[in-house]
């Protein structure tokens, strides 16, 4: 009877202490640097990133077409506001997003002069169960992006705002990248010569802690 007894006295103990150990397997933060589940990215860290090496940002006038503005060259960057338990959801401020060294194939121009994003910054969502990222405007600062063509008849202006004030892209570890992909925007303003749609794709990999030194690699989890 007592070695009964002692038998599921210890039954029980070697459940609590796996009941015990489940968060500590969970533990650690959705955004983490240097590797998948190591040091917790801090509130106020800078995360940065360009465009994946060999890889193009597009604006097309159709999801899957060719016709439209792309860039060799862009850059983001956003500072960590909130960074919870791993499987949550960690938000981030968008402060920073460049293009350069664009061109476009939009009949009627000849160059692009340039490309700034406007009214930032933006609000970012990065769920480390599924990870998708969400970008979203507000609606005093919509997100916006204004386009400058070169025609022959002079400089053309095109401004383009996020459909339903939001952009999604996906995250994942295998190359530290945030991709996105065939984003629609609406034409707010601008002439025949902007098209009517704008769909946005581009990969930035890999994305680091520049708050760091030596600018880790960051993972979401």
């Amino acid at each position: 009877m007592r070695k009964k007894l002692l038998l599921t006295c210890a039954a029980a103990v070697a459940a609590l202490l796996a009941l015990s150990a489940t968060p500590a397997q969970a533990a650690g933060a959705v955004l983490t640097y240097g590797s998948l589940g190591g040091t917790a990215v801090p509130v106020g860290h800078v995360i940065q990133s360009n465009l994946k090496t060999g890889t193009t940002a597009t604006f097309y006038s159709t999801a899957a077409g060719t016709t439209g503005v792309t860039c060799t060259a862009s850059s983001f960057s956003g500072t960590v506001l909130t960074n919870p338990g791993a499987g949550g959801v960690a938000t981030e401020s968008v402060t920073a997003h460049s293009f350069s060294s664009c061109t476009s194939n939009i009949p009627g121009t000849t160059c692009v002069q340039s490309i700034a994003v406007n009214n930032l910054p933006y609000s970012a969502s990065v769920n480390g169960t599924t990870k998708a990222i969400t970008i979203t405007g507000s609606a005093a600062a919509p997100i916006q992006t204004t386009i400058k063509l070169c025609t022959l008849l002079g400089t053309v202006t095109c401004v383009y705002r996020a459909d339903l004030n939001t952009v999604a892209g996906a995250t994942s570890n295998t190359d530290n990248s945030i991709t996105f992909t065939s984003q629609k925007f609406n034409r707010f303003s601008g002439p025949g010569t902007c098209f009517a749609n704008g769909y946005f794709t581009a990969k930035y990999a890999p994305v680091r802690d520049t708050s760091v030194a030596a600018a880790p690699l960051v993972y979401v989890q």
